[in-house]
């Protein structure tokens, strides 16, 4: 594979997911697909209104303005809204009509490719084939020699802009890791694979390769030879070839979306409906107490647990990490720290970010966050903070919800991991 690719743009000090990790917009949930900046700086002017700037110029107050000061139609907090089951009724429903989420058929068939143990855990790997696409490789791990049935976890991966990888980003099946994964889970968990740390608590976790990561990846020989910037899938699990093929596919992700919008669906929508069905597959399994199911990610693992969390009635705790803030963040700030998997038409005229998370209440709910996270503003995860807040005050469950904000960049380390496997024994265990 030629080495035909763009380097990230190196910032210092922000470690994140959509784009920014440890000093790299290489995004755990989003990425900038921009070149390295070779421009030569302008001149400061010190005329310039700094308060009136906005990542779109002049227009970023006109478009705030748009939902400024609105508490959303479907948002709790709206005093139309005093019974909450009607309100979740109906608030979902605009959610699914947003998401436009694609029928894909029943629950897969499971093939059990490989079993055995390590790391004091019992381990399968499995595939199914969804209508579409190569078939999902997924990673299974629960505590070696356990019986009966467990308490389980649908476990996510980050995006990382490395759509590479997928499973193999929280898991860890051998002493032999790729090097790639080793600096990952160094730079992210603290030296951890928090899927493997997690079943070690006495639960069935399942991970499997999102859309379109790892073996759901977008392969080279699949689309036009015009479209490949001289790249091919030889030799694919060398590091300069990760590299490259990475840096093609962040290249690649405003053609994704803008083929979803086009088959009338949307990129969060595609997620939902391929970690439903690994849902189902979880919940299927005589292994798994399926009252007992909860979800949890960094980064874009967070944004899907936001809609998995929010949607799914079957997942009965969830933590979100790395990934709450509000419309306004996304609007004046960040949006360009993060992946075109992010967002929605329309919802936000409906409902503020956290809103989505925020109709699984009075389920239990874990939000955990870096004070110096470089994907989000402070200000605004604060907000975001504030916004469930009050939707859990209004529905009479403030125990069920927490906020965390921990020191330091984009990261789910090993502190904030002790937190969120705390909050799931103290919910699934009980």
């Amino acid at each position: 594979m030629k080495n035909n690719r763009r380097d990230f743009i190196k910032i210092a000090g922000i470690a994140g997911m959509a784009g920014i990790g440890a000093g790299v917009i290489n995004g755990l949930s989003a990425c900038n697909n921009s070149e390295k900046d070779t421009k030569v700086p302008l001149a400061a002017d010190e005329n310039v209104d700094g308060s009136n700037q906005s990542i779109i110029g002049l227009y970023g107050a006109w478009a705030y303005s748009l939902t400024e000061n609105k508490i959303p139609d479907y948002s709790f907090r709206n005093t139309k809204w005093q019974d909450i089951e009607k309100w979740r009724v109906a608030a979902k429903e605009r959610l699914l009509d947003r998401l436009g989420i694609p029928d894909i058929g029943g629950i897969p068939k499971v093939t059990v490719n490989k079993q055995y143990n390590y790391d004091g855990l019992h381990i399968e790997e499995l595939t199914w084939q969804l209508p579409y696409g190569r078939a999902t490789e997924a990673i299974l791990l629960k505590p070696q020699n356990a019986k009966g049935a467990l308490p389980a976890i649908l476990a996510f991966h980050d995006h990382g802009a490395n759509k590479y990888f997928g499973t193999r980003k929280i898991t860890k099946t051998s002493d032999k890791q790729h090097p790639d994964m080793v600096s990952h889970q160094k730079e992210y968990y603290s030296g951890l694979a928090w899927a493997n740390e997690i079943a070690k608590r006495g639960y069935v976790v399942l991970v499997s390769d999102a859309f379109p990561f790892a073996s759901r990846r977008v392969m080279l020989q699949d689309v036009p030879a015009s479209q490949r910037n001289g790249l091919n899938d030889q030799n694919p699990e060398d590091s300069e070839n990760i590299k490259a093929y990475n840096t093609w596919a962040s290249a690649h992700e405003h053609t994704m979306a803008k083929s979803l919008f086009s088959a009338g669906t949307t990129w969060p929508g595609v997620f939902f409906a391929e970690d439903q069905k690994a849902l189902d597959v979880l919940c299927a399994r005589k292994d798994v107490d399926a009252t007992r199911v909860g979800c949890a990610g960094l980064s874009g693992g967070g944004m899907r647990t936001v809609f998995m969390g929010g949607l799914e009635p079957r997942i009965k705790c969830a933590v979100c990490v790395g990934f709450l803030t509000t419309w306004k963040d996304f609007i004046l700030n960040k949006s360009f720290t993060h992946t075109w998997m992010t967002y929605v038409p329309m919802l936000p005229k409906d409902m503020d970010f956290p809103e989505i998370l925020g109709l699984r209440a009075p389920l239990p709910t874990l939000v955990l966050n870096d004070t110096h996270d470089g994907l989000y503003t402070l200000p605004e995860m604060e907000a975001a903070d504030k916004i469930l807040a009050e939707v859990y005050k209004k529905a009479n469950a403030t125990d069920k919800y927490k906020c965390s904000f921990h020191p330091g960049p984009h990261k789910f380390d090993s502190k904030m991991q002790t937190e969120a496997f705390d909050w799931f024994d103290q919910w699934l265990k009980a």
